[in-house]
Parts: C-alpha cells; sequence; structure tokens
C-alpha cells in the first residue's frame, strides 16, 4: 500500500484563469472538448455518471457523451436498466469528464429528463446495425446465467432484421442532463490547481444560456 500512497505526479502543462475562460460555461465547455478531440484523445466523450437509487445508495458508471448544446448533455440507454430506476427516482445526475493528457477535468450537475422520442430515434438509426440489434438483445442490468444466452438472442435478432430497418425499441433512448453548476479544473503545480465553478442564475433557463445567466467564482484547490 505504500506504493500506491507514493503515486504522483506534477501537473503543469496549462493554467486556467478568469481571463482566459468564457462567460459562458458552455461556451467554455466547447473550447475545451474541441480541444481534448484535437489532442486525438482516445474516447474523449467517456464521462463518468453518478445517480442516487431510490434507497439512497449512490452508484456510478462510465457513459458516452452523444450531444451537447445550451440545453443540455445527452446520453443514451436503456430506460429499463439500473442507472434509469435511479434516475425514476431522483431525476438529478452528475457527469464527469477526465482528459488525463490535458490535465483536465469538467464536472456538470443537474436535473435530468428524456429526450424526445424524436431524438430517440434519429439517433438510433444513426447507430450500426450490430447496436441497435444489441439494444433490443440485452435486458440491460438483469441477471445472466452465462453469455451464450445473449449471444443467441443476437444472432437470432439479426436475422430476423436483416436488410430491414431495426424499430427503435419502446424501452430505449436518450437523457439529457440540464446543467446547473458546472466545474471547470486545471491541475496545477504543488496541488494548487485552478478551479472555476459557473452556477446558474436564479431565473435563467437552458435556452437562455449566456453569460448573464451564469455566476462564476474560483475555489480553492
Amino acid at each position: 500500500m505504500s506504493a500506491i500512497a507514493d503515486l504522483r505526479r506534477e501537473y503543469a502543462s496549462r493554467a486556467l484563469d478568469e481571463a482566459q475562460a468564457d462567460q459562458d460555461p458552455i461556451r467554455q465547455f466547447t473550447k475545451w472538448f474541441e480541444e481534448a478531440v484535437n489532442s486525438q484523445i482516445l474516447d474523449v466523450n467517456a464521462m463518468t455518471l453518478a445517480t442516487v437509487s431510490a434507497g439512497g445508495d449512490p452508484a456510478a458508471r462510465i457513459v458516452l457523451l452523444k450531444g451537447f448544446d445550451e440545453n443540455g448533455f445527452v446520453f443514451y440507454t436503456n430506460y429499463e436498466s439500473a442507472k434509469a430506476q435511479d434516475l425514476a427516482a431522483h431525476p438529478r445526475a452528475s457527469l464527469l469528464f477526465f482528459w488525463r493528457e490535458l490535465e483536465r477535468q469538467v464536472r456538470i450537475t443537474g436535473s435530468i429528463a428524456k429526450v424526445s422520442r424524436g431524438e430517440s430515434e434519429e439517433y438510433f438509426h444513426s447507430r450500426p446495425f450490430e447496436s441497435q440489434v444489441g439494444a433490443w438483445a440485452s435486458a440491460q442490468s438483469t441477471p445472466l446465467p452465462s453469455r451464450a444466452p445473449l449471444e443467441e438472442r443476437h444472432a437470432e435478432l439479426a436475422a430476423k432484421h436483416a436488410g430491414k430497418v431495426v424499430p427503435l425499441p419502446p424501452f430505449w433512448g436518450g437523457y439529457r442532463v440540464t446543467a446547473e453548476r458546472m466545474e471547470f479544473w486545471q491541475g496545477r503545480k504543488s496541488r494548487l490547481h485552478d478551479r472555476l465553478v459557473y452556477t446558474r442564475s436564479n431565473g435563467g433557463t437552458p435556452s437562455q444560456s449566456n453569460s448573464a445567466n451564469w455566476s462564476r467564482s474560483r475555489l480553492s484547490p
């Protein structure tokens, strides 16, 4: 365990000050996301999704961001999964992006709701055929006796829908996290990291996302 405690490195590649940061956190996120994409980071859209169950137990897992704008941050999943059950009980969530190569984190907290059926349809039909079939084949979060039944079910459905349009499952679709708080973290030397946090002002709505709807402050590292 002492070897684990000794694992550390210095962060010194970049800085984040108020003069560099946009007054609107969505624009700031866009800037950082584009820089992460241009840095060719593997799975750049991977984010930790944190939820709370009906019984109060926290849970976290990696999901993939599939779109964002001033209205929120979107991902897709099975509406009967464990995460969906958590969100039905407590429709709030936290997202975390960690871009190690840039020594950056972004934390986003807010309310969450399902996207429209039309949005889910559009995204679902943009997925590869095998992924569309996979959404039907997997009863996400339920026990399996082995992998064999899952693969058999997938093969059966792939044969059934071969050459056809795979319909959107009624139990599958997207969620949108509407940001109420966004924190941008930049690693710095001596653990004196930069942390800028944006909080949505009272009365500010997602469709009116601009600097006037957000307050910004610096946090101690």
